[in-house]
């Protein structure tokens, strides 16, 4: 058999491939063993791969050593691993397995885990991945309009519109132009969310190995974005206001982009000050290096005034491109994002949009474009709903885990936990699993292990789910420590 092809995996890599294992019904070694069966038979596990030893594995997962050399035991006896001594445990050549698969995974990201949570589906757990609710009434005020007065003209049409419904990039100009940037309707490029925009913006600027700046922490599905297109991240530190600067300054040198969350930073929940966003579109301008703001995270919470995109701060001839999305404000089932930057920029973007799809789904254009005129009526209804959460969560969290430590968030949905005695928040992860609670833990948010001991705890569940999401992290809080 040829090894050159062959691959040892990590334990933390291999917690990526299994996904939700642990969550499931039967003893904890035959979870486990069956997970890995099921991933040498799709061809995730490749016939000659190494698995881990037994103790790492046993203490990346959060179990006994005993328990994965059970698990270990039974892939031996139904034939899908070997283990010799000196070379460890192999996956087996099976009989009718998938060779191993293009699999959409991204190589040195830190999402896999969470897509593929994604793509199994609901379970029996709560997830915490994503800080979202239900759609707001209005989305059913606004298709029942749709489709008693504005359904038939937009039948009546072809449909391929790649930059956008014309209505719906005219209101957008208007609402930039409104809050003080001026904008055309060329200045915008709807996309089908807010994860496709970054990822154009990323295929436009970046090429392999080119140097991103990028914040520490960060969200996964934006790390891996750039990632997927061959970035080399350039992590920047955040303070209270934002990224900082002198080592801002230093990271731009030679970076084909900067990646900034100044509106609600996820995970942190950090609003970056005006005087911090206009210092940012100066370096980043005097640098040369082209700057994608993500303004999706538009979840406000209190009475505090939210400055305007970067883009109005920034230099004549910046290169700014804002990124927005209807999903957190007003239904993340709506998928419609959108690109505000130079015109010259979004023409470019627009033939990469058109080579991907064609252009995003009209019908959800048509509803965006009825649903804008009352968005901020919508933000400020969800934000009255999601103090209450919150306080409630508070809470739970002082009377449950009261060695659990966090800053109240300027906005988003979501708190940033510390846990106490740098407990490693991916290991307690995998606890939390077994006990019903998906987490996204710091490590899957900075790599570089400064926020190791750190999770995201998100309000926007219903209070009677805060309940017992508190109960289930008590449990597993106990079981780990």
């Amino acid at each position: 058999m040829d090894r050159s092809a062959a691959r040892a995996w990590t334990p933390d890599e291999l917690d990526g491939v299994l996904g939700g294992w642990s969550a499931g019904p039967g003893p904890l070694y035959r979870r486990l063993a069956d997970a890995l069966g099921a991933a040498a038979r799709t061809g995730d596990l490749a016939p000659d791969d190494r698995l881990p030893a037994e103790r790492p594995l046993a203490a990346a997962l959060g179990i006994s050593r005993a328990t994965v050399a059970e698990a270990y035991d039974a892939l031996r006896g139904a034939g899908t691993v070997v283990s010799r001594r000196g070379s460890g445990t192999r996956i087996a050549a099976l009989p009718g397995a998938a060779l191993r698969p293009a699999d959409g995974r991204v190589p040195g990201g830190t999402g896999t885990g969470l897509v593929q949570r994604l793509v199994d589906g609901p379970a029996d757990v709560i997830s915490l991945s994503v800080a979202a609710e239900g759609a707001a009434p209005e989305v059913r005020q606004a298709l029942t309009a749709l489709l008693a007065d504005g359904l038939d003209p937009l039948l009546a049409e072809p449909g391929y519109h790649p930059c956008g419904l014309p209505e719906l990039r005219a209101a957008l100009a208007d609402r930039y132009t409104a809050a003080g940037l001026r904008t055309a309707p060329e200045q915008l490029l709807v996309t089908t969310g807010a994860t496709q925009a970054l990822a154009l913006v990323a295929q436009l600027h970046v090429r392999r190995g080119s140097p991103v700046v990028v914040e520490t922490p960060s969200w996964p599905g934006c790390l891996d974005a750039l990632i997927a297109a061959g970035a080399r991240p350039r992590r920047v530190p955040l303070d209270a206001d934002g990224m900082r600067l002198p080592e801002l300054r230093a990271a731009l040198a030679g970076a084909a982009l900067a990646h900034v969350t100044p509106t609600y930073h996820n995970p942190t929940g950090i609003l970056m000050s005006a005087g911090r966003r206009t210092r940012i579109g100066e370096l980043c301008t005097r640098a040369g290096v082209p700057v994608v703001e993500d303004l999706a995270y538009d979840t406000r919470l209190w009475d505090t005034p939210e400055p305007g995109p970067l883009a109005l701060f920034a230099p004549a001839g910046a290169q700014v491109l804002s990124v927005g999305s209807l999903a957190k404000s007003v239904w993340g089932g709506l998928r419609i994002g959108w690109l505000r930057g130079p015109a010259a920029a979004v023409e470019r973007l627009a033939r990469l949009k058109t080579l991907a799809d064609l252009g995003s789904p009209l019908l959800d254009q048509a509803l965006a474009v009825r649903l804008l005129p009352g968005v901020d009526a919508v933000r400020e209804a969800r934000a009255g709903v999601l103090r209450e959460r919150l306080a409630r969560l508070e809470s739970l969290l002082r009377r449950e885990l009261p060695d659990w430590s966090w800053e109240r968030p300027a906005g988003g949905g979501a708190l940033w936990v510390r846990l106490p005695g740098g407990a490693d928040a991916a290991v307690f992860a995998r606890v939390a699993l077994r006990r019903g609670v998906e987490l996204v833990p710091g490590a899957a948010t900075d790599p570089s292990g400064a926020h190791d001991a750190y999770v995201r705890l998100p309000f926007t569940l219903p209070p009677a789910r805060l309940d017992t999401l508190t109960s289930r992290l008590a449990t597993a809080w106990s079981e780990f420590t």
